[in-house]
């Protein structure tokens, strides 16, 4: 009888923050268009993809962007492919945070860095852009750098002058033969987020 009451006069609310808790915004930066879908500088949509197609899903294309939601240990996933090239993807990151009230705390950004080898993983709960036009633009429109950040290694192994060739650039075959263990290591990443937290992914994943 008590317990009736008592969920007679709670807020409804309550389901609601629990629900939204366990809502998770995992947004892989790239540009669009298919030049530039197996390009060093996409490795966040590529991430994403290997993913959605290891677990079935498919991306829909929504606004400022391409969206797969994935459920997972009672977590709600939702994938976001931004399409409003590399430089804008704050747009589509402060639009579904809003849309979907995402705590900061579940957001994950999945980016290529030059200052990491080749496959190297570095996740950090927070940080500066490290001169990333995407994470710059993120952090100028969401005025934050407390957003969990997954750095996927590209090397800088390019000439004085030829940086954005070589981030522009295809994967060589070397890189190509290691990708798959990488992408693979990647996903378990996004699965390790939302449901080990992101203290024990980084002691788990960090410089694997």
């Amino acid at each position: 009888m008590i317990k009736w009451i008592q969920n007679l006069f709670s807020s409804p609310k309550t389901e609601e923050n629990i629900d939204t808790m366990k809502k998770f915004l995992i947004v892989g930066l790239g540009n669009i268009g298919s030049e530039y879908v197996n390009t060093r500088h996409n490795i966040g949509f590529k991430v994403l993809d290997f993913l959605a197609k290891k677990e079935g899903l498919n991306f829909e294309t929504v606004k400022l962007g391409a969206l797969a939601e994935y459920k997972f240990k009672g977590r709600t996933f939702l994938l976001l492919k931004p399409n409003t090239y590399m430089n804008l993807s704050g747009k589509a990151v402060k639009y579904w945070i809003d849309k979907e009230n995402i705590p900061l705390e579940n957001i994950l950004v999945i980016t290529d860095d030059l200052n990491l080898s080749f496959g190297t993983i570095r996740i950090r709960k927070k940080g500066s852009d490290g001169g990333h036009n995407g994470l710059k633009n993120i952090n100028l429109v969401l005025n934050t750098q407390e957003y969990t950040r997954f750095r996927f290694g590209i090397s800088d192994e390019f000439k004085k002058g030829q940086q954005v060739d070589y981030v522009l650039g295809e994967w060589d075959d070397n890189e190509k033969a290691k990708l798959p263990e990488r992408l693979e290591v990647a996903s378990e990443i996004i699965k390790s987020f939302a449901t080990a937290g992101i203290e024990n992914t980084m002691t788990t994943f960090n410089g694997k």
